[in-house]
């Protein structure tokens, strides 16, 4: 990850701007929807994408689907899956 040089201070209500160029550099238009996630100490934004992606590729597709626990697999993703299932289950069964 490789820092921008930008450091904002929080308003009152824990809100931010986000610069211009940083804004035009990873294609942000008016009133994006973005995503926020945290790992360690850092909160990491990202555009919003209503797709969700695959566990196995990280494919985003219309076609994935939603198993139970909120796993997301598409295809790809649900055969290669299934094929180390079987083998680990051979593995075991010998």
């Amino acid at each position: 990850m490789k820092s921008t040089g930008y450091v904002r201070k929080l308003d009152q209500l824990g809100r931010i701007s986000l610069p211009m160029k940083l804004r035009c550099k990873i294609d942000i238009k008016e009133n994006p929807e973005l995503e926020f996630f945290v790992k360690n100490e850092m909160i990491i934004l990202k555009k919003y994408n209503p797709l969700s992606p695959c566990l196995i590729t990280n494919e985003f597709n219309e076609q994935n689907k939603e198993l139970t626990g909120g796993i997301i697999l598409s295809q790809q993703g649900a055969e290669e899956l299934l094929l180390e299932l079987q083998s680990k289950i051979k593995v075991e069964m010998k």
